[in-house]
C-alpha cells in the first residue's frame, strides 16, 4: 500500500479545504494537470480552463490557515491517515460511484477497506427488536467475513457496528462531520473502539461540525464502500431509503427486512420490497444473495455447539432473548451473538417476536446444498 507522505499532505490539503471548488473541479484538475504539488503551481490562466475563473483564484489563494494546520495537526498524530485517489490503499468500491471523495480522513484499521462489506442500516428510533436484529445481522454477517459499514447514528447503526465488531470482519463508521469530532455525543465509547479494532472515515476535515447537508452526502460513501445495503426498520421518509436509493443508482444489492403491517418502521422496508429490494428474514438470505459460504467448518460447528450448551436450551419451547440472558448468565449482545451463529448453523430458528426454539433436527441452511 502506498499513502500520501507527510511532506504531501498540505498540497491535497490545500485542494480539498479551499472553498468553493466542488469535488467534480477537484478530479478535473487531477486528471488534467496532476497531482496537486504541481496543479496548483500552475497559473491562474491554465487553471482557470480547467476549474473555472473563481475556483483558481481561490485555490491560489488557498484554504483558511488555521483549518489548515488543524488538519495537519490531526494527521501527524498515531493511527491517522489521509486517504486519496493516488494511494493505493484508497477503497476501490468509491472509484466505482460517481462522485468518489478525492480524499478521505481515516483513524483505525485502514485493512478493513480491503473486505467485502455490506452496509446495514435504519431508525435512530428503532425498537427494542429492531436494535436486536441489527446486532444479530451483524454480527452473524461479520463472523462470515464481511465488514459491517454504517453511520454511527443512534439506534439501527450503533447496534450494527456492535454487531461487526464482534465477528471477524470488523466495522467501518462513515461520518458526517470531522474524524475528531463524535457525533451523538452518546456513542464516543463506540467510536473509540471502533478506531481501535475498526476504522472511522470522513469526507470532512477535522474540526467540521456535523450539518443535515452533509448526511446524505455521507450516505453514498455509506453505501459505495458496500456491495449490498441491508434497511432494518425504517419510516416512509427516512435517510435510510436515501442510502438505499444511492445503492440502488451505484449498483448495489439492497435488501430489506419486513416487519408488522402496522408499524411506522416497517413501511420503508415494505415500500423497498415492493421497489425490488430482496426481502431478507434472516442472516443467511443475505449471505446467500451474495454468494458467501455459510456452511460452518469442523471448528465453527464444534464452537456452535459449546455454544448452544451454554445457553441451555431444554426444549424446543419458544424463549425469548431475556429469559435466555437471564438463564445463561451472559450479557444480551453476547446471547445475540451465540444466536446468530446457532441460526446460521440451523440449529435454532428465529420466530415472530423475537423468540427462538430449538429445532430438532438440524437442517442446512436455507440456499445452501
Amino acid at each position: 500500500m502506498s499513502f500520501v507522505h507527510s511532506a504531501d499532505w498540505e498540497w491535497w490539503l490545500r485542494l480539498i479545504l479551499t472553498p468553493g471548488v466542488s469535488l467534480a473541479a477537484q478530479r478535473r484538475l487531477l486528471a488534467s494537470a496532476g497531482p496537486p504539488d504541481v496543479a496548483l503551481r500552475l497559473p491562474a490562466r491554465v487553471l482557470a480552463p480547467l476549474v473555472g475563473e473563481a475556483p483558481a483564484r481561490a485555490l491560489l489563494a488557498g484554504p483558511d490557515r488555521l483549518l489548515l494546520s488543524r488538519s495537519v495537526a490531526w494527521l501527524s498524530e498515531a493511527g491517522h491517515s489521509l486517504l486519496t485517489l493516488a494511494d493505493a490503499a484508497y477503497p476501490k468500491a468509491l472509484l466505482e460511484i460517481a462522485d468518489p471523495p478525492v480524499a478521505l480522513f481515516a483513524s483505525g484499521n485502514l485493512g478493513l477497506m480491503a473486505r467485502r462489506s455490506v452496509a446495514v442500516v435504519g431508525s435512530r428510533n428503532a425498537t427494542r427488536q429492531g436494535l436486536d436484529d441489527a446486532f444479530n445481522f451483524a454480527a452473524t454477517l461479520s463472523r462470515s467475513g464481511l465488514c459491517i459499514v454504517s453511520g454511527l447514528a443512534l439506534g439501527v447503526d450503533g447496534a450494527a457496528h456492535r454487531g461487526g465488531l464482534a465477528g471477524a470482519g470488523g466495522s467501518i463508521a462513515v461520518l458526517g462531520n470531522g474524524p475528531d469530532r463524535i457525533y451523538p455525543a452518546a456513542h464516543e465509547a463506540l467510536a473509540r473502539q471502533l478506531e481501535n479494532t475498526g476504522l472511522l472515515l470522513s469526507e470532512h476535515a477535522p474540526g467540521t461540525a456535523p450539518r443535515a447537508h452533509h448526511f446524505p452526502r455521507r450516505n453514498r460513501l455509506i453505501s459505495g464502500l458496500s456491495a449490498g445495503v441491508l434497511v432494518i426498520e425504517a419510516a416512509e421518509r427516512s435517510g435510510s431509503l436515501v442510502t438505499a436509493r444511492q445503492a440502488l443508482d451505484q449498483g448495489r444489492d439492497v435488501f430489506a427486512l419486513p416487519g408488522s403491517i402496522h408499524s411506522p418502521l416497517s413501511r420503508g422496508c415494505h415500500a423497498l420490497i415492493k421497489q425490488g429490494a430482496a426481502l431478507v428474514e434472516a442472516p443467511v438470505d443475505v449471505l446467500s444473495e451474495l454468494g458467501v459460504p455459510t456452511r460452518p467448518s469442523r471448528g465453527t460447528a464444534e464452537a456452535v455447539q459449546n455454544n448452544d450448551d451454554e445457553l441451555g436450551f431444554l426444549d424446543a419451547a419458544p424463549t425469548s432473548v431475556d429469559t435466555l440472558v437471564a438463564r445463561s448468565g451472559h450479557s444480551t449482545q453476547t446471547v445475540l451473538a451465540t444466536l446468530a451463529q446457532l441460526e446460521i448453523a440451523g440449529s435454532i430458528e428465529r420466530l415472530a417476536g423475537g423468540l427462538y426454539r430449538r429445532l430438532k433436527r438440524h437442517p442446512q441452511p436455507r440456499g445452501i446444498e
